[in-house]
């Protein structure tokens, strides 16, 4: 159970910023940027269920996928020392991948079929899930530049999930914008 009686603690002041298990890194580490990237992309999708008035199969998704998120944040904030840990860590799984999978595949199945590409927008909710979509896109890029980083380690379910996430979320979207009937069509070149 976490507990936090004090928001500030003043061990950032001098900008590093303490992992999981205990080692300080600099807050514009790369570890750092992924989790902190993670978590925008959440805060993204949380304006976004403000507006899922009549679409509680969709925000119910949403909010198993915040929590999910927050699990994926401790992953990245619990380094993969390849020692023995004093306590298990938490760790995105497999059956998370499974479950975005299949909530991907609900809401595609009674989307319009595309005949173009999407522009963000449409309903309000559907242009915050495109915003949180290409949040999570730059949350991959970075998990990847870590996974490559000497020394540094992130799950291969870890990065299934945050790559099936900007799928789902492009998904959702269209399913916010009336199951596609509302998406905002890319006409290429109408402006020349």
């Amino acid at each position: 159970m976490v507990k936090l009686n004090k928001i500030y603690t003043k061990t950032g002041d001098d900008g590093t910023t303490g992992l999981v298990s205990g080692p300080r890194r600099v807050k514009d580490d790369l570890r750092v940027e992924a989790f902190g990237t993670i978590d925008e992309a959440n805060s993204a999708i949380g304006i976004a269920r403000l507006h899922m008035q009549g679409m509680p199969e969709l925000d119910g998704m949403l909010m198993r996928i915040q929590n999910d998120l927050f699990d994926l944040g401790a992953d990245l904030a619990t380094p993969d020392t390849g020692k023995p840990p004093e306590y298990e860590p938490l760790r995105i799984v497999d059956t998370q991948v499974t479950r975005i999978e299949h909530d991907i595949d609900t809401l595609n199945g009674d989307l319009q079929p595309l005949t173009s590409f999407v522009l963000p927008g449409g309903h309000t909710a559907a242009a915050h899930l495109h915003l949180a979509r290409t949040i999570a896109r730059r949350a991959e890029r970075l998990m990847v530049s870590l996974a490559r980083t000497k020394g540094e380690v992130v799950s291969q379910a870890a990065l299934k999930y945050v790559n099936r996430l900007s799928d789902f979320l492009f998904v959702a979207a269209r399913h916010a914008n009336d199951r596609g009937h509302a998406d905002v069509l890319w006409v290429p070149g109408k402006n020349r």
